[in-house]
């Protein structure tokens, strides 16, 4: 039964754990964008109108779970690199869960154990939806199709133009015009 204890743990999991999962997931990517090469890497943290902007992380206004990895180009083009770029938040994933999931079993973490299970529970949730090849809303390929198509064909095979991962450069554009938007709206 669903009782009041309950709804702090879901808020815990909503506001913390999830956004938490997300954000070491996408941290995933800059880490292979450093072995392989990419120009102008970002990691972008909610939505929206940017709050501030430190190094290569854009924090969004909007706190949500919506986070993304982009960049403009790769230095090493090739399907290994993209096939390593697309596997870096599976494996990420799958790392942080396996160890955490190890620590508590040999109660290494014997504080705030049920944080660390649904941290596990959230991270292996993610990694089933990364890593299984599907498509998403609006037929997009998730990272286990892109890589399933790139190891199979060479390249991606749906009929999506745009990228998986955006271009910064794109993302930067888009900024300006949200921006350009809400001080027109203001100025009402």
């Amino acid at each position: 039964m669903f009782g009041i204890s309950d709804v702090f743990s879901l808020v815990i999991s909503a506001f913390i754990i999830l956004p938490l999962t997300i954000l070491l997931r996408e941290s995933g990517y800059f880490i292979a964008s450093e072995l392989v090469g990419v120009n102008n890497p970002r990691l972008t943290i909610g939505s929206g109108p940017r709050a501030f902007k430190i190094g290569i992380v854009d924090v969004r206004k909007y706190y949500q779970l919506y986070s993304w990895f982009s960049y403009d180009s790769l230095k090493r083009d090739g399907k290994v690199a993209y096939v390593f770029l697309y596997a870096s938040p599976i494996l990420m994933t799958l790392s942080l869960a396996l160890t955490i999931n190890a620590l508590l079993a040999n109660g290494v973490f014997d504080t705030f154990i049920t944080f660390w299970e649904r941290f596990v529970f959230y991270a292996l949730f993610y990694l089933l939806f990364d890593a299984i090849p599907m498509k998403t809303q609006g037929g997009m390929p998730n990272n286990g199709m892109i890589i399933y198509e790139m190891i199979r064909y060479g390249k991606r095979r749906d009929f999506n133009e745009s990228p998986f991962i955006p271009a910064t450069s794109d993302v930067d554009k888009e900024q300006e015009e949200v921006l350009e938007k809400i001080r027109k709206h203001e100025k009402k």
